[in-house]
């Protein structure tokens, strides 16, 4: 499978909106853990800002970047997934598969705190829509074996 795969400004735009919306609902993990730290919601809104062509993709990688800073310093898992959510909603104006790392994160975040992963997968993925779904393949497959 290729590392990237072949979608237009509008897909990609789609996709990091859809990614913004994964990080944004386990942001407060991260908030919980780190209440003062705003780089991941900086990222979760860098996403949606570049998708609405008001922020250039230079910036939205930087708060994609700030937002992984962010996630060393997490003392929960959980958070630090929560916030590397957020980066690669905001990294997706980079390159568009970020958004399904967001999502990836996103569940892997809902897991460490005990959450029926399979559920909030399945969740994700009826968010998006339809013809998006083939531009994410890792999370189509995610807890299917190994990868």
């Amino acid at each position: 499978m290729p590392l990237t795969l072949p979608m237009s400004l509008a897909q990609q735009q789609a996709l990091a909106r859809w990614a913004a919306d994964c990080a944004e609902e386990v942001l407060p993990l991260f908030e919980q853990d780190r209440p003062s730290e705003a780089a991941p919601a900086q990222a979760v809104q860098g996403a949606r800002d570049w998708a609405s062509d008001s922020l250039d993709m230079a910036q939205a990688r930087q708060r994609a970047l700030d937002a992984h800073a962010a996630a060393r310093g997490c003392s929960s898992r959980a958070a630090q997934l929560a916030a590397r959510s957020a980066g690669h909603a905001a990294a997706t104006a980079h390159v568009g598969t970020h958004a399904q790392h967001a999502a990836i994160y996103a569940l892997k975040a809902w897991g460490a705190q005990g959450h029926q992963v399979v559920a909030e997968q399945q969740r994700l993925i009826a968010r998006l829509a339809p013809e998006l779904r083939p531009l994410v393949p890792r999370l189509l497959d995610y807890g299917r074996g190994p990868g």
